[in-house]
């Protein structure tokens, strides 16, 4: 970044990329359209083939008010698709960060006085609005599939910043691993963990009906306090201190990944 170029012009600048990534989105919907599928795809296969079965098996973890089948299963997967909604949003940006790592564009950007903090700050922001895009949808798919959240408008916005944080710091982490990624390929395939990620936390079934070793690892893997957060602002369960876990993940992982990000483009860009 040139030393000439001040805070308010990398706010310009970050603008600028900003509507360069949302017209990529308008112009290629088929990336938002396909990272939105996946988690209905799920919603519905969990809800309608196997929440009659899992939903009278949730024991104390079933929502409040509800006795088990597929209306308290729903209530349970609900926020686990949303979280899966927003780590597919995330694997998109590590794909449109590495095609602008090896088709030379970021080779471009560096000849021109165009602040670098930019070129990822416009990714991250068009990513958090395709994220929110795909967290509309599948919500509003999980009401129509049976999703009754107890929430007030302030637990709802408090959700909706539980939301925000999460996709703030897996999209700085998936920036990180589209830079570091060598073909585009790879970059699509690294952000796999953390799709699978909810299906191994408490997303889909309650921890404690795991097997020993893997309950270990599903109570203390990020999803789960998240998704334990998520689920108690929407549906009224227990939600103890998985706010103060929620918060200390999200921000220890967006911390670290800004800086990792920041380091590896400052790298001489791969062109093919």
């Amino acid at each position: 970044m040139s030393t000439g170029l001040t805070m308010g012009t990398g706010l310009v600048h970050a603008r600028i990329m900003l509507r360069r990534n949302l017209r990529h989105m308008q112009r290629y919907p088929s990336l938002t359209l396909m990272i939105t599928l996946m988690p209905l795809v799920f919603l519905l296969l969990f809800v309608y083939v196997f929440g009659g079965t899992l939903g009278s098996g949730l024991g104390g973890a079933m929502p409040a008010g509800l006795s088990g089948g597929r209306a308290a299963y729903a209530d349970y997967v609900a926020p686990a698709i949303i979280l899966m909604a927003v780590a597919a949003a995330a694997q998109g940006t590590a794909i449109a960060v590495a095609q602008d790592m090896t088709e030379g564009i970021i080779a471009r950007f560096r000849t021109m006085a165009v602040a670098r903090s930019s070129v990822l700050t416009g990714h991250v922001v068009g990513a958090t609005v395709q994220t929110l895009i795909g967290v509309v949808v599948v919500t509003a798919a999980a009401l129509a599939v049976g999703f009754r959240p107890h929430a007030n408008p302030a637990e709802w916005l408090a959700a909706l910043g539980v939301v925000l944080l999460l996709t703030f710091a897996v999209t700085w982490l998936c920036v990180g691993l589209g830079l570091s990624a060598k073909s585009v390929e790879t970059a699509s395939n690294s952000p796999m963990f953390l799709i699978l990620l909810p299906f191994l936390g408490s997303g889909f079934v309650p921890t404690d009906s795991l097997p020993t070793g893997m309950r270990w690892f599903a109570e203390y893997e990020p999803f789960t306090p998240v998704n334990e957060t998520l689920r108690g602002l929407l549906t009224g369960t227990r939600i103890g201190d998985n706010l103060v876990i929620t918060l200390a993940w999200c921000v220890g992982v967006a911390v670290l990944s800004y800086a990792w990000s920041r380091r590896l483009y400052e790298r001489e860009p791969r062109q093919h």
